[in-house]
C-alpha cells in the first residue's frame, strides 16, 4: 500500500475520533468520497494500526445508530423553515 494512503487513513481515522465526524462530514472535510473515508477506516487502516481503527469504528457505529434520528431532525427543521 502507498504511503500516503497509509497516512490519510491515520488522518481520517483520528479526525473522526477528535470530532465525533460522519463519513459524509470527513469525506468533505478531506475531499474524497464517503466510500474512500469507509475503506480507509474499515480495510486499510485495520492493516496499519488496529487499535486506531477499532476506536474510530466505535465513533462510526455510534454515528450510525443515530443516523434515523438525525434525518428526522433535518426533516423537521427543512419543514419549520419552509411555512
Amino acid at each position: 500500500m502507498k504511503d500516503y494512503i497509509e497516512e490519510r487513513a491515520i488522518s481520517i481515522a483520528n479526525y473522526i475520533i477528535d470530532s465525533n465526524a460522519t463519513v459524509r462530514q470527513t469525506a468533505k472535510a478531506f475531499g474524497v468520497s464517503k466510500s474512500t473515508v469507509h475503506k480507509d477506516v474499515t480495510e486499510r487502516l485495520a492493516q496499519v494500526n488496529p487499535a486506531l481503527a477499532a476506536e474510530a469504528r466505535k465513533v462510526l457505529d455510534v454515528n450510525k445508530s443515530e443516523r434515523h434520528i438525525r434525518g428526522g431532525l433535518a426533516t423537521k427543521e427543512k419543514y419549520l423553515h419552509q411555512h
